[in-house]
């Protein structure tokens, strides 16, 4: 019984330093207004992102791998996806210095 005691005093002291609070940044990130991507799941060759201000976009999509497989400017709400293969990829549009990031489904 004795053992066991002694074993938890010396845990208790790992438990209490795994505990501490760490400090993060808690600036709020720019994010695009009025951000719409639709549709999602995409079964054809486009999708549409609209915002606030549909001024110019700069489009980036991740794979699953973080590797980029698509990175476009586009002046209008109209994105060409007819390369990409199905699959679950990240999508990324930056306007304005502001950037917004969402899940892309393809079908």
């Amino acid at each position: 019984m004795k053992k066991i005691y002694l074993i938890l005093l010396m845990a208790f002291p790992l438990f209490t330093f795994g505990q501490e609070l760490v400090s993060i940044n808690d600036a709020k990130p720019l994010e695009v207004k009025g951000f719409k991507m639709y549709p999602n799941p995409a079964y054809g060759d486009e999708v549409y992102i609209t915002t606030k201000t549909n001024g110019n976009k700069e489009i980036q999509i991740f794979d699953v791998f973080g590797e980029v497989v698509l990175h476009q400017r586009i002046a209008t709400n109209t994105l060409n996806i007819s390369k990409l293969v199905p699959g679950v990829y990240v999508l990324q549009v930056t306007e304005n210095k502001k950037t917004m990031t969402r899940k892309l489904v393809i079908k």
